[in-house]
């Protein structure tokens, strides 16, 4: 069977066309049955030996939260990529992997009780942290670790902010450094995020001047750090060009290395930048009507199994399957297969009208769509197909 899809330039620019071509080859295998999600291993591959390339002395882990999938995690162990983690799940399939836990590193502020005890007897030995109480729980269950504060720095220009929940001010910062060194710890360095999706390179000059500012004055109380570690962030492209990996770190690498030692340890943990433009999801149209003034279109992929981030500001672009009756383009809001209201995935999309049964691939979508998905209401999460 070989199916046609409407295909324009502006998709070509989405995702690369390889990765497009990839796609609609596997399609022409046959039936399939949807939802599920295509992972191009040559985008994930091209994506892991850029990252990290115009950073001097740059350490690159990979933010296994962004896509969780085992199949995902065993490629890229196989590119000798190292890997943050946030908790026992997670490091439990990089156990059964076989990752050496010098390879991991845990960068959640908040840690539970379970997973550190986990951690320490995997021998994972480096964390960050936010508070007095996180010094006190490191201490009691992993003496000695290596640990590195998180700072609070401006989110905007991100799509994702994720300044609220974590983080402190350079003096908390400071007081917390101390105190983990009195408590035994090992305060190695400073850590911290400038949103997810971030499209203003300026978040990272504003990050690294407060980082330098409290390197400076961790100094004068005796503390000599060595490690920073600038998260994550990196945007990909949804349905506009964002800014290239490698500005941002010809930009990144730049500062750092006019303001902080030569021998600084730079950590980076990307998640988005690593799979999300290398996923393709692949949903079904299951119906559509005419409601007041608004067209709707119901995939068989929604906000509860496979695009959360939607209800959070990304919007995402849409290749829809050609029939002999395919007409013009419409204005429609996209909505997923459940019963509840909030399944609403884009609104103001316009778009040829497509069949029901006709497929639809929901573009860019690698990254924080499996990782967030449920069965609510009994509908499947994706599968991940890597290709």
């Amino acid at each position: 069977m070989v199916r046609s899809f409407k295909v324009d330039k502006a998709h070509a620019g989405i995702v690369p066309e390889s990765t497009l071509f990839k796609t609609l080859k596997y399609l022409d295998r046959g039936r399939v049955d949807t939802p599920f999600l295509l992972i191009d291993r040559d985008k994930v591959r091209e994506k892991v030996s850029l990252i990290g390339r115009y950073v001097r002395n740059a350490a690159v882990y990979y933010a296994v939260k962004a896509n969780p999938d085992i199949g995902i995690l065993r490629y890229l162990n196989r590119l000798k990529m190292n890997f943050e983690i946030a908790s026992e799940g997670e490091l439990e399939m990089l156990s059964s992997l076989g990752v050496k836990p010098s390879r991991i590193i845990s960068s959640n502020p908040v840690k539970s009780l379970k997973f550190l005890r986990l951690a320490a007897s995997y021998g994972v030995h480096s964390f960050s942290f936010d508070s007095a109480e996180e010094v006190n729980k490191l201490a009691g269950y992993v003496p000695r670790a290596n640990v590195y504060v998180r700072l609070t720095v401006p989110n905007e220009g991100s799509e994702w902010p994720l300044s609220k929940k974590f983080g402190v001010e350079i003096d908390d910062a400071l007081d917390l450094l101390a105190y983990a060194r009195e408590r035994s710890l090992n305060p190695v360095g400073i850590t911290f995020h400038v949103g997810s999706q971030c499209t203003n390179i300026y978040n990272w000059n504003i990050a690294l001047d407060k980082a330098k500012m409290l390197w400076d004055l961790a100094a004068k109380r005796g503390i000599s750090l060595q490690t920073l570690n600038i998260g994550g962030g990196y945007p990909i492209r949804y349905t506009k060009h964002v800014i290239g990996i490698e500005a941002i770190e010809k930009n990144v690498n730049s500062l750092i290395f006019d303001r902080f030692p030569r021998d600084v340890q730079v950590q980076i943990e990307p998640g988005r930048a690593v799979v999300g433009d290398a996923g393709v999801m692949v949903a079904t149209v299951i119906g559509k009507a005419r409601r007041g003034d608004e067209d709707w279109l119901y995939l068989d992929v929604g906000v509860f199994n496979g695009l959360m981030e939607s209800i959070g500001g990304i919007q995402y672009s849409y290749v829809v399957e050609h029939s002999l009756h395919t007409r013009a383009r419409k204005q429609w809001t996209i909505a997923g297969p459940s019963c509840d209201s909030f399944d609403v995935i884009d609104k103001n999309v316009f778009l040829p009208e497509p069949e029901v049964g006709s497929l639809v691939l929901v573009l860019s979508s690698g990254a924080y769509t499996v990782s967030y998905a449920s069965e609510f209401n009994g509908f499947s999460i994706p599968r991940t197909i890597l290709i």
